[in-house]
């Protein structure tokens, strides 16, 4: 086993920030914020968005960012053997499993999407997209080439998906990026790629958001669509839903209850300042999401289509508003292709960022607890998403079902039970004293109530409000493609359950209490 002295540790403060903030900015960012926001009150979703950044978001972040150092210091940067740190039970193991389940089941679908960017960047380097039909004053019609062109390149089907040799391709190139980062290690592939992609991804934006602001129709301009999405309708406030949103959204634009952020902040180490350089890469993931997304994809679609039209596109979700309205928006601008180009590509390096970073739990647990190389680790990892992917290219709503269980209900369950070992179990004074551990600054004391009662509290609201609603559906759901999927799920987290056991019964028992 590697010991915790002999395990990779980032190289700079600054390579640490960029790759935890580039693990939290993700296709999310550009994508799915805006439409929340559009859908749930404009600027009166930022009211309980910044809520439940400051009583979840900022919490979540420093105990996640304090499990894993702790876990690396010993020697261990995943979630089933930290968690037996925090808490001698065998319940602790099977526990920590789903931060390894979590991360391994969203990335199966998240790098397929993250392949489309990179699939659209490429046709629109290569002026091989469609052109805007001439006179048309029906939105639907204009926008009709572009649905076409989606279908065409991600397949259809009612229940079997057949996709474009295209796309698979672009899939398989996606596959190997990835891997080649990977496979170089910590510091010399992770920190190295954040350094270079984090700096590119916000220049990228930068360009982007000027061109959209002198961006100026018939049908309105950018400021407008900036004064429509961040109105506030007050009324909004008292609707439950809109405080899910907030909330979900959070744990998604943060990567919280995913396990990354645990395995990366195993790499820092035993003394070094996890609260400041945790703000930060918070910030910093804020600055993009708000900023940034907040004023790309909608006030385009308002400036281009007008308001009612935007809010429909909006209604349609991110996938509509980020692969069949922006790239209809931009073709019909002067140097459109090349626009399109910096905005898949933009998407792509945001995707990117987080796919590595997801990725990454699994590979440390194969390092960490069974003694494989680097190499060995990453290649199996790779393995076994490219394999499983095939179930999100080819069965339709795979993708939505694996979203809803991981990347949904799966982070904040996961992160409840983050605070309750951390904070009941191995004890609140610990935890204390552990997050502020070397920190460069001290963590407001207020905090320490915020993380042992508010927090879980909120968190046991948001998951019965989410059960009340979904579970009568999860009942109701006959679909045989949907039920394959949820086995297939299941069969995941035993298998992984199995890994954990193998691992233990490999080394000396003393050694995860080392």
């Amino acid at each position: 086993m590697m010991q915790g002295y002999g395990r990779e540790r980032w190289a700079t403060r600054i390579g640490l920030i960029l790759a935890m903030a580039g693990n939290a900015v993700g296709l999310g960012n550009f994508l799915r914020f805006p439409v929340q926001a559009a859908e749930n009150g404009g600027g009166a979703f930022m009211i309980p968005y910044i809520i439940a950044f400051l009583i979840i978001g900022i919490p979540l972040m420093w105990i996640e960012w304090a499990i894993g150092r702790y876990g690396g210091a010993q020697g261990h940067g995943t979630t089933p053997a930290i968690f037996y740190l925090l808490w001698k039970n065998k319940l602790s193991k099977v526990v920590g499993v789903f931060g390894l389940w979590i991360p391994l089941v969203v990335i199966i679908y998240y790098v397929y999407i993250e392949s489309w960017t990179l699939g659209f960047a490429i046709k629109f380097l290569l002026n091989l997209v469609p052109q805007p039909p001439t006179e048309v004053e029906d939105t639907k019609d204009y926008l009709k080439p572009f649905e076409d062109f989606l279908i065409s390149y991600k397949g259809s089907g009612e229940e079997l998906i057949i996709p474009s040799l295209y796309a698979y391709v672009v899939f398989l190139i996606t596959m190997v990026i990835n891997v080649g980062i990977l496979i170089r290690g910590v510091s010399k592939g992770i920190e190295a790629f954040a350094k270079i992609a984090m700096p590119t991804l916000f220049i990228l934006a930068v360009v982007l958001v000027v061109r959209v602001f002198l961006l100026e129709t018939p049908n309105g301009t950018a400021l407008e669509g900036l004064n429509f999405l961040w109105k506030p309708d007050i009324s909004r406030l008292t609707d439950p839903g809109v405080w899910i949103a907030a909330s979900g959204q959070i744990f998604f634009t943060l990567s919280l209850g995913f396990g990354a952020i645990i395995t990366y902040a195993s790499y820092v180490r035993k003394n070094q300042d996890i609260t400041l350089s945790g703000l930060t890469a918070a910030s910093l993931n804020e600055t993009a999401e708000v900023v940034l997304g907040g004023s790309l994809a909608i006030p385009a679609a308002v400036a281009f289509f007008g308001v009612a039209n935007a809010i429909a596109i909006a209604k349609e979700g991110a996938f509509d508003l980020g692969f069949i309205s922006l790239p209809a928006i931009f073709v019909n601008m002067t140097a459109g292709n090349f626009l399109g180009f910096l905005w898949f590509f933009l998407l792509f390096f945001a995707g990117l960022t987080s796919s590595i970073a997801l990725m990454q739990p699994l590979i440390a647990f194969f390092e960490d607890e069974f003694g494989l190389s680097r190499r060995s680790s990453v290649l199996i990892t790779a393995g076994i998403v490219f394999f499983s992917a095939h179930l999100v290219i080819f069965l339709r709503g795979s993708l939505d079902e694996m979203d809803f269980w991981a990347g949904t209900i799966g982070v904040v369950f996961f992160g409840l039970l983050e605070m309750i070992i951390f904070l009941w179990i191995f004890g609140g004074q610990r935890a204390w004293e552990e997050i502020n551990r070397g920190g460069i600054i001290r963590v407001p004391k207020v905090y320490y109530y915020v993380m042992r009662y508010v927090t879980p509290i909120f968190l046991l609201v948001l998951l019965g409000a989410w059960g009340k609603e979904y579970i009568p559906k999860v009942i109701a759901e006959t679909h045989w493609t949907v039920w394959v999927t949820r086995f297939y799920l299941i069969g995941l987290f035993l298998f992984l359950t199995l890994l954990v056991f193998i691992a233990e019964r490999r080394r000396p028992k003393e050694a995860l209490s080392e």
